[in-house]
């Protein structure tokens, strides 16, 4: 987000400033997860008064990686809405009727939808509800102390993303939703913008893929979905015996994303709450621990691209493709104008080396935005925790003084305080409603009070203290 340009220079969003009809709740980005906050509090009943604003023109799940065939990893159930509100109208199955599509659905057997498929819902579900608006550019938050509900100050944007209004809306409440950002390791930045030879994040990927097929050598870094899914497709549109991708990846291997039934648990609400009320340290020893939860490969890419190396040595050799784990980059540099040097290192041979390659695609992740670019406004009422993050309450608000009598409620910038489930879009719908619940104070969505089989923690009630008491011993192990 960048500072409101002057006022001056440009006219205002009609009926924005000045209004004296305020918001209960605005929301900031229209990314999944803030749009099924829109969509259930169409629901409420009573009516609630909301708009939604995302400086996109339009609604694009992931534009780069809509891979053909590429599916969710999470089930259809896990739509905007139906773990909330089977019965609601924005309900993937509702979506399907609409298009005359539920019987070919049924008979397709699909659990996992593709990922296209997924986009276009959201896109329908974006498209036919009210008070989202588009091309608004969110600049800035702050309290208003005397009339008791926060300024959000926004810039209108034309087709081409110029600004050409300013507005300013009022809210009881606020939902940050602004979502994640690509993130491009430090040693690889300044390649990223060179425009000889193509560095980018798998973010982009389909919108340079023509462009990564034309280079001799491709490198691949990066051990998860993405990286996977990128690999796969390249590999299969490369000749056989002249294939030249090489795999990198950090991991000790090309791990499976944990999905059994019982792992699944780590993604329910009952694992939030625990982990929520975890002491903070352990909290953020908990995370990195914990990454084949989310950052695993699934099963079926892995076995895909087994079956695509495979078929290439049905007629002898190999294919000209090397997968290495457990390797990190440490430096890079450009060698002339069309080709990139990376310097490698293994991490349990203790052995360096170099890798010359043409193009290189960045699977490295997401991360959080940083919220204080668009709260700098609340920052002398919020509270921080010891690494200086906010700290998100258990209805997913930020904690704020005293003096502020709203709610800025956060989705997906809570990993830290809510755990691993905070990205997964299999816990959008719960996350939403218990967020309308809060700022209801009544229960439009009744939730359920226990969702695993897994009991994470001992009964605080039952739990004996750590130490054990004078004239107990502790059981001993028999053989």
């Amino acid at each position: 987000m960048t500072g409101t340009p002057a006022a001056e220079h440009f006219p205002h969003a009609q009926g924005a400033w000045g209004d004296p009809q305020p918001h209960d709740l605005v929301g900031i980005g229209i990314g999944p997860f803030n749009l099924s906050l829109a969509a259930l509090a169409d629901g409420v009943h009573g009516g609630l008064a909301t708009a939604f604003y995302e400086q996109r023109p339009a609604f694009h799940w992931h534009p780069g990686l809509l891979i053909e065939g590429a599916t969710l990893q999470v089930p259809f159930l896990a739509d905007l809405v139906t773990l909330a509100d089977p019965a609601s109208p924005w309900s993937f199955l509702n979506y399907l009727r609409s298009r005359d599509r539920l019987f070919p659905f049924y008979f397709a057997e699909r659990f996992h939808i593709q990922r296209a498929e997924y986009d276009a819902y959201c896109r329908w579900v974006s498209d036919s509800l009210t008070g989202l608006y588009f091309g608004h550019q969110v600049d800035a938050v702050r309290w208003n102390l005397e009339r008791s509900l926060f300024e959000v100050d926004f810039t209108q944007l034309d087709a081409e993303g110029e600004a050409e209004a300013l507005g300013r809306a009022y809210a009881r409440h606020i939902a940050l939703g602004i979502g994640t950002e690509p993130y491009v390791p430090e040693p690889l930045r300044p390649l990223a913008d060179a425009p000889t030879v193509p560095v980018i994040h798998s973010a982009d990927y389909l919108d340079n893929r023509e462009r990564l097929l034309a280079a001799e050598h491709i490198t691949i870094i990066g051990s998860g979905q993405s990286g996977a899914e990128v690999f796969l497709d390249l590999l299969r549109a490369r000749p056989a015996g002249a294939e030249k991708i090489h795999w990198l990846a950090r991991t000790e291997a090309f791990a499976p994303m944990e999905y059994s039934k019982l792992g699944l648990e780590h993604f329910t609400p009952d694992y939030t709450r625990y982990f929520h009320a975890l002491p903070e340290q352990t909290r953020d020893s908990l995370v990195p621990r914990q990454w084949q939860l989310h950052k695993g490969i699934d099963a079926a890419t892995i076995a895909a691209i087994h079956d695509e190396l495979y078929r290439r040595t049905l007629h002898g050799g190999w294919p000209d493709a090397v997968l290495t784990p457990g390797v990190s980059v440490r430096t890079a540099g450009r060698v002339a104008t069309t080709k990139v040097e990376l310097h490698i290192e293994h991490t349990q041979q203790g052995t360096r080396s170099r890798l010359t390659t043409d193009a290189v695609v960045l699977a490295t992740g997401y991360r959080e935005r940083p919220l204080d670019r668009i709260l700098a406004g609340l920052d002398p009422h919020m509270r921080r925790d010891a690494a200086r993050r906010p700290r998100v309450d258990d209805q997913f608000r930020l904690l704020l003084d005293s003096s502020v009598t709203g709610s800025v409620y956060v989705q997906n910038a809570e990993r830290h305080t809510h755990g691993v489930g905070a990205p997964d879009l299999g816990l959008a719908a719960w996350r939403s409603a218990r967020i309308l619940n809060s700022l209801t104070g009544k229960e439009p969505y009744p939730l359920p009070r226990r969702t695993a089989f897994t009991s994470f923690g001992l009964d605080r009630e039952q739990a004996l203290p750590a130490h054990t008491p004078e004239g107990l011993r502790p059981l001993m192990e028999h053989s």
